[in-house]
């Protein structure tokens, strides 16, 4: 949660996208939420953002907005972002005051959503992490040095609601005492110039590393707004195939969207799985937690699928979804372009 122009707003953490948005009153078309609109005209330090400023020129180059200067005579710069699973927020820019903890961000750019669809859940909207100019780490590095972490909770991991954590800034000094970081190096991709793109060197299940002529190519997202890893074909065939010979004697169960490799758990108390270990240039590693591994289709555990798809072809770029994120400590470095892992017990109760 975050304060906007005095309200507290809460917002999805989206590393794949750029531009913090809320929704707004009066609001044409918007999908239910808990807390009330944020309304601009109550906040006395909201402005609009003109559509023949800089602030909008810029978001006509950022990937997947769309900047247009208003329509029906308006000056007002209007925007439309759409995201990879048909979801988008459509309005205006605006300008107002964050607050993020202790810390005051004057003029901070943002979406006021007047027409909203998709599967936000329960947040208001989204803060965009991304690179571009406009996104939040682009417009507080002067105060956090661009430079972010965070840790994705296992939210079934007990009773009662958990929630992970956001770090803003190079302190990790709580972190001490743990397991080390391991860092690798951000690719550079001018096609994908806001997106944090790893160089992906090998897969291991269970200790038996994985062979595929994927390893290295193409290079790998990770975003903490996509849900479910998605690899390239090779990839998951072989991870797939020995994650099969692994966990093998339980019952299968139909397939679910793009999750093909299910089981019918329901009858055991405990089982074994294997670990899945990531690997990535410089050595660094990201172990899945387990967490992370299955996705309950159904909670009495009758369809459980292995929580990776593949893509439809091997040269598309592959994600690292949040699914795969839980229980581990994700540090974006952009001024060193470097992103590192560690593992960490996410969920606070």
């Amino acid at each position: 949660m975050v304060t906007l122009g005095g309200r507290n707003v809460t917002v999805i953490v989206d590393t794949g996208s750029d531009l913090t948005w809320t929704q707004c009153q009066p609001c044409k078309q918007c999908y239910t939420q808990p807390e009330p609109l944020f309304d601009p005209l109550i906040s006395p330090s909201y402005q609009s953002v003109p559509c023949k400023s800089n602030t909008c020129r810029t978001l006509e180059y950022t990937t997947g907005n769309w900047g247009l200067c208003g329509t029906n005579g308006s000056a007002t710069c209007n925007y439309v972002v759409t995201y990879g699973d048909g979801s988008y927020t459509r309005g205006e820019l605006g300008q107002d005051r964050l607050v993020l903890g202790t810390t005051q961000v004057k003029n901070f750019v943002f979406g006021c959503g007047r027409n909203n669809k998709g599967l936000f859940g329960a947040a208001s909207g989204l803060m965009g992490l991304g690179r571009s100019d406009l996104s939040m780490i682009s417009q507080t590095s002067d105060v956090f040095g661009g430079v972010f972490s965070y840790c994705l909770p296992d939210v079934d991991a007990g009773a009662g609601s958990s929630s992970g954590s956001l770090v803003l800034g190079m302190d990790l000094s709580f972190y001490k005492n743990s397991t080390p970081i391991f860092y690798t190096g951000l690719l550079p991709n001018l096609q994908l110039s806001s997106f944090y793109i790893l160089n992906m060197t090998g897969t291991s299940i269970g200790g038996v590393s994985l062979q595929s002529p994927s390893f290295g190519k193409n290079g790998i997202l990770i975003d903490s707004g996509t849900v479910i890893t998605r690899l390239p074909p090779s990839i998951y065939k072989a991870l797939k195939a020995e994650f099969l010979k692994q966990f093998s004697g339980y019952p299968p169960a139909p397939s679910f969207l793009i999750l093909d490799t299910c089981f019918n758990l329901s009858a055991y108390q405990e089982v074994n799985i294997p670990t899945v270990k990531m690997v990535f240039e410089g050595d660094a590693e990201m172990i899945v937690d387990v967490s992370g591994m299955f996705y309950f289709v159904k909670k009495d555990a009758s369809q459980v699928c292995l929580a990776v798809a593949s893509l439809a072809y091997e040269d598309e770029i592959g994600i690292i979804g949040n699914y795969q994120q839980k229980n581990t400590r994700v540090v974006y470095d952009t001024k060193e372009m470097k992103l590192g892992f560690a593992k960490e017990i996410c969920s606070f109760y």
